[in-house]
């Protein structure tokens, strides 16, 4: 969907009874019954419904790659190289093909047989190790967010495949894998383990590097404080009354306010009592201090719109009414990206 907002034609290809498994994973669905799952990261693309299982149908998916700038695919390690869809055999009739295959663990023989679901890969991979509270079950994360990363990935390396072929003509194979996807995602946690060794456990809604960096509680209300610096700390404590703070030899850097956040929470506890959390984000705000109040999905799209962002987009259906959706978050001054059409409806036969 990145790609086809960014202007590329998108034939989506689906399997007779059903189409992609996500359009049945609902509630909710919108008023056509149809699930907003599988609306999420479709719009501007076509759909064609093609048979592997038959040899028109194999065929015609060939017959579609020799024409093509791109080709993704998520199957099973081995299945479309079973089926003469695999790189190799593609590329002998599209040398210029950019072709990406999406993997749970990768094509290796260790990996290739595992299922890769989002939520397998948020265990197995130590995200669910380090999301939730201290000495609580571990708590995968409220989307696939292993999916996202592992598309923004392909997306990545599509388009430098793609810019490497206006240079030298050839395409290439592009392969990305969740599992890795989601190590390279872990950033400060994964640095931590490959540099010192630090196997990195469950905080809650703490930072291990970082405070205070937290959720607290307030007179009416959750602020969250996201101090990232000594000047930020030191404007903090005097919005609250207490810059004495700042100075104190348990709190005056950032190494001793993580050494000493026990005691740091006691006394921001006790301040921020004193007024709602919406009364201090916005006087924290004003100041430059990061602080905010915890959002619901509806609130935190009502808070895009007050500060201009216009979250999302009415995509135009078929029928001639539109669905909402949540706008791309690319910018680009010369070629932004359009909403041409919504996903698509699944196509009554196969394609032909």
């Amino acid at each position: 969907m990145m790609l086809a907002d960014l202007g590329a034609e998108v034939t989506k290809v689906e399997r007779p009874g059903g189409g992609d498994e996500t359009r049945a994973w609902g509630p909710p669905y919108d008023d056509r019954g149809e699930a907003t799952y599988f609306q999420s990261v479709n719009r501007n693309k076509s759909s064609i419904v093609v048979d592997l299982g038959t040899e028109e149908g194999v065929a015609d998916l060939r017959r579609r790659a020799r024409e093509a700038d791109v080709v993704v695919e998520n199957f099973r390690p081995g299945l479309m190289a079973a089926k003469g869809l695999d790189y190799e055999t593609l590329r002998a009739d599209n040398p210029r093909l950019v072709y990406c295959s999406v993997t749970g663990f990768g094509s290796g023989s260790g990996g290739a047989e595992l299922p890769g679901y989002d939520l397998l890969i948020q265990a197995l991979g130590g995200l669910m190790s380090v999301t939730g509270e201290a000495g609580g079950e571990p708590m995968k994360v409220g989307v696939a967010l292993v999916d996202v990363l592992a598309g923004l990935f392909a997306t990545v390396g599509i388009l430098a495949a793609l810019r490497h072929r206006e240079s030298s003509g050839e395409g290439q194979l592009v392969e990305v894998d969740l599992f890795s996807a989601l190590l390279a995602s872990m950033v400060n946690q994964g640095s931590a383990y490959t540099i010192a060794g630090v196997v990195p456990k469950r905080l809650g809604n703490r930072h291990p590097s970082i405070s205070p960096y937290e959720v607290y509680p307030t007179a009416a209300g959750e602020l969250v404080l996201a101090v990232g610096n000594d000047r930020q700390f030191a404007t903090l404590c005097e919005e609250l009354g207490e810059p004495a703070l700042a100075s104190d030899p348990r709190f005056a850097t950032n190494p001793d306010r993580v050494a000493n956040r026990d005691a740091l929470g006691a006394e921001l506890n006790r301040l921020l009592a004193a007024r709602p959390a919406t009364d201090w984000a916005s006087t924290l705000l004003a100041r430059r201090v990061p602080a905010g109040t915890v959002n619901d999905l509806g609130a935190a799209f009502a808070f895009a719109e007050q500060i201009g962002l216009a979250p999302t987009v009415a995509v135009p259906r078929e029928d001639g009414g539109t669905v909402s959706l949540t706008r791309n978050p690319i910018r680009l001054s010369a070629t932004p990206p359009t909403y041409r059409t919504a996903p698509p409806r699944l196509p009554e036969e196969p394609s032909e």
